[in-house]
């Protein structure tokens, strides 16, 4: 009977199994498809914003890189061209502007996508054009924007920007998916201890931000109060960076200003949070000759409040900028190379590259979200380290040192 029972308890899981692993064949197959969907796509909505009906040349595969790379105040999804004339498809986003005359909404279809200053849109008394993915004041008095020989506006300058654009779009539905998975992944917690759905492949995630990241680095005792920060970093990175590999446009994390924003936080996580110790060995060291310790206060100030943020924004913002501007690199090969290779050559070899690049753009948006945590649990765990505390003794009754002395001996 015993036997039978066993036998019966294995044949079901086994049964178990296969169900979930036909399950993950399923997802991933689902994946893949969407994956070659939003990749031909990508190269689909490859097509120039701008009026010209085709890139073809460097100089205008190079723009259209550095346009697709730029924050934009609308969304584009694509453009085709209909009885000779430029068609756009995507929809407007609110422009909120503060001029001369104060504030000026309007939304940014009265632009009419035009990006090089020559639609003026006229609000609450002031003139506004859209030049290179920026908006211009023009002077009183002025009815078009005029260049210098550098191409610069010489009767208009720069507003205040509040608009919503498509980094700040982007910003808020990852908020939003963010808040509504997370907040079932909690409610499923308080019911049962094993979540179910999409919570079972969020919990082993949160489970190594927790164990791997967060307690290593900033220690038993007070890791809990930072591991929300860590986990909110950690994701909110991790599903921009994917973001930006579909073809909707999105780089947020290529905008050095939302890198920035993210360093400043944990800038002042770990600043506000650093204990006395923290502190003491950077303002007046102990251990180093008394005439040193003003040279080191100033280096470790500088390394506290300017090098450890700007190492956090520029290998964010560095990293995934690359990566965009090598994959449409790679796709404008079918452009650049098809009179040497032909159409069917030139397109084959750029979609064999791009493909494999975006690959290796999916690991690289996991490790980059992995190391801004990691690096901000380090610092934080620098700034907190207890520096006197009670230490394990051995069979001789010498100290052993512990995680707290490991994370001192990086100040």
């Amino acid at each position: 009977m015993l036997i039978m029972t066993t036998f019966a308890q294995n044949f079901k899981s086994l049964i178990f199994e296969k169900d979930i692993m036909k399950k993950v064949l399923e997802t991933l197959k689902t994946a893949t498809l969407l994956f070659v969907l939003c990749f031909s796509l990508q190269g689909f909505a490859s097509s120039d914003e701008d009026q010209n009906l085709s890139v073809d040349t460097k100089e205008e595969v190079d723009a259209y890189i550095q346009h697709h790379i730029k924050d934009a105040h609308d969304f584009h999804l694509f453009s085709y061209t209909s009885n000779g004339e430029r068609k756009h498809v995507g929809f407007p986003l609110p422009v909120i502007v503060w001029s001369s005359n104060g504030l000026a909404t309007f939304m940014s279809s009265a632009f009419h996508h035009d990006d090089d200053g020559e639609v003026v849109v006229e609000r609450n008394g002031s003139s506004f054009v859209k030049l290179h993915s920026k908006i211009y004041e023009l002077e009183a008095g002025a009815s078009q924007v005029e260049f210098d020989e550098t191409n610069h506006a010489t009767n208009a300058h720069k507003v205040l920007d509040f608009s919503i654009t498509k980094s700040v779009m982007g910003i808020l539905l990852v908020g939003l998916f963010m808040l509504i998975v997370f907040s079932s992944l909690a409610r499923q917690y308080s019911k049962k201890k094993v979540p179910t759905g999409f919570g079972r492949v969020l919990e082993p995630l949160v489970l190594y931000v927790r164990d791997e990241i967060a307690l290593p680095n900033i220690g038993e005792k007070k890791y809990r109060k930072f591991t929300g920060y860590l986990l909110t970093v950690f994701f909110f990175i991790w599903i921009l960076n994917l973001l930006g590999l579909t073809p909707f446009g999105f780089n947020v994390t290529g905008q050095l200003a939302v890198t920035a924003a993210l360093a400043i936080f944990t800038l002042i996580i770990y600043t506000v949070s650093g204990n006395k110790d923290y502190w003491m060995h950077i303002l007046w060291m102990p251990g180093v000759p008394i005439l040193i310790r003003p040279v080191l206060a100033v280096i470790e100030l500088a390394g506290a409040f300017i090098i450890k943020p700007f190492s956090l924004l520029v290998r964010l913002f560095a990293n995934i900028s690359a990566g965009h501007i090598v994959v449409m690199s790679l796709i404008a090969i079918m452009f650049t190379l098809k009179k040497s290779l032909g159409v069917v050559g030139a397109t084959g070899l750029s979609l064999v590259l791009s493909f494999f690049i975006t690959l290796i753009e999916v690991l690289v948006a996991f490790l980059q979200a992995y190391i801004f945590t990691m690096l901000s649990a380090l610092f934080i765990g620098m700034a907190v380290a207890e520096h006197d505390h009670e230490h394990e003794h051995d069979a001789e009754g010498h100290e052993l040192p512990d995680a707290e002395d490991v994370r001192g001996d990086f100040i």
